[in-house]
């Protein structure tokens, strides 16, 4: 069992024939993700990969059945592609495209989640479940199937997380890439209770950073529904500034709550186990698990 993505996904790429879409396909391909297709207006009827291409995701999905989609479509164009996405019906709308326009967000989110769908990102990495799929772009050798899921706001860390889990002698189930604008499909709560309503994940690993309430929210959840698994934490940009953006949109401290130590606080008064450093996660979380590292 996993969360999101498996290997019965049928997968389509919204800008098959770019460059990001093409090279990142390629790698979804090889790894063994079910690609059944690609979308890119005008070039219907023609091939790319070996797979087949469309003009809209709808005659992708009456086509093929589709049902997951990834996204890589410049951020002028973006928003159109996930609403597209979700009236053709697609159930799984994964956008690795960075720097969509907020007011573009504000409209799609709320349509998405009236289509039924579930939107992962903006400006993600995608998900992984290791052996099984990857729709996204992070590197597959890293990921080594296991138990743990993870949640994270940051690409890299999310690699990070998995070498370290890795390390640790566990493995992942599956990694969600959330994505760090300030207006994402999916939050950190909403992504962690996947987690923890997956029978095959016995532990998350739960990453943020810097601005917003995201993390705080989580941890107020997961105490709150009985700390039904081991969580370990990690908050991204405990050097930072007030008031100066750090790398993702979204984060930058606006408010007393919005700062690393505030939040390192709130997850261990939930009931979270904190690591203070990438590096010690794994090792944390062997210790949460009760397992030698």
């Amino acid at each position: 069992m996993s969360v999101l993505i498996n290997s019965s996904s049928k997968v389509i790429v919204q800008g098959f024939t770019g460059n990001e879409g093409s090279f990142h396909a390629q790698q979804m391909i090889e790894y063994g993700t079910n690609v059944v297709g690609g979308v890119t207006p005008g070039k219907g009827g023609s091939t790319h990969l070996g797979k087949p291409v469309f003009n809209t995701v709808e005659d992708a999905v009456v086509a093929t059945g589709a049902n997951t989609s990834i996204i890589f479509v410049p951020p002028a164009f973006a928003a159109d592609a996930i609403l597209e996405a979700a009236d053709a019906g697609i159930k799984v709308i994964i956008t690795i495209t960075e720097g969509i326009p907020v007011k573009d967000m504000m409209k799609v989110k709320p349509y998405v989640k009236k289509k039924g769908a579930t939107l992962i990102g903006p400006n993600c990495p995608g998900v992984i479940t290791p052996g099984e799929a990857k729709v996204g772009i992070m590197p597959g050798f890293v990921f080594k199937a296991g138990r743990v899921g993870v949640v994270s706001k940051s690409g890299t860390l999310t690699y990070e997380a998995a070498d370290q889990i890795s390390k640790a002698g566990l493995g992942v189930s599956t990694a969600i890439g959330i994505g760090g604008d300030p207006i994402i499909g999916t939050s950190t709560k909403e992504a962690v209770q996947l987690l923890m309503e997956d029978p095959e994940t016995d532990a998350i690993v739960m990453i943020g950073e810097i601005g917003g309430n995201y993390e705080a929210d989580a941890a107020r959840w997961i105490k709150e529904n009985g700390n039904k698994k081991p969580v370990v934490g990690f908050i991204a940009g405990q050097t930072a500034p007030a008031g100066r953006r750090m790398g993702h949109a979204g984060a930058i401290i606006g408010g007393k709550d919005d700062t690393a130590e505030a939040k390192m606080r709130i997850m261990r008064e939930n009931g979270i186990y904190v690591a203070e450093t990438p590096g010690e996660i794994g090792e944390v979380m062997a210790k949460a698990l009760g397992v030698d590292a």
